[in-house]
């Protein structure tokens, strides 16, 4: 199985905010915004590992600022980094003031996704190669990220997240 690089999974959509994707406040549902990170976060995981995939988890998903309704929405997400049957997907959303032009990043999201054999049983996937410094960054924080859920799910010890405790204790 040849590794494969974050771009070559990049995945991008762009919605415009509708009256019926938002809320009273006229700003997009919450709900809305995790739907088209799920949706978007597939695609990346499926072109990765060119298989089907299941979502595993949202692991995290920042509401930094309303978005209008009018504005246009595009979700970025590539896979930041490959386990043995897992990947986690960063999602980048940038928002487009359409009368001013004006263009930010305003939320983000990581996702989980495990790749599915023709049996519907987890299967390996390729490795990921990091190239660009964002990417190792990413790629780096994602061990510490699948190791703090791991414990939090009580599916591993404190006492074994070494990335984690790096962080924590004094390596003097």
């Amino acid at each position: 199985m040849q590794p494969r690089t974050a771009q070559n999974s990049l995945a991008v959509s762009t919605h415009i905010v509708l009256p019926n994707d938002t809320n009273f406040h006229n700003n997009l549902f919450g709900g809305m915004l995790m739907s088209w990170v799920d949706i978007i976060a597939s695609v990346a995981a499926r072109r990765h590992c060119n298989k089907q995939v299941v979502t595993a988890s949202i692991n995290s998903i920042s509401f930094d600022e309303p978005i209008r309704l009018g504005d246009t929405i595009t979700l970025e997400a590539k896979v930041s980094r490959a386990f043995t049957s897992s990947m986690e997907i960063y999602i980048d959303v940038w928002v487009q003031n359409l009368r001013t032009g004006v263009k930010h990043k305003s939320n983000e999201a990581i996702s989980t996704f495990v790749a599915l054999d023709d049996e519907g049983k987890p299967c390996k996937v390729p490795e990921l190669i990091p190239e660009t410094d964002e990417e190792k960054i990413r790629f780096d924080g994602a061990l510490r990220r699948k190791q703090l859920s791991l414990i939090l799910a009580k599916r591993m010890k404190p006492k074994d997240a070494n990335e984690l405790k790096a962080l924590f204790l004094d390596q003097d």
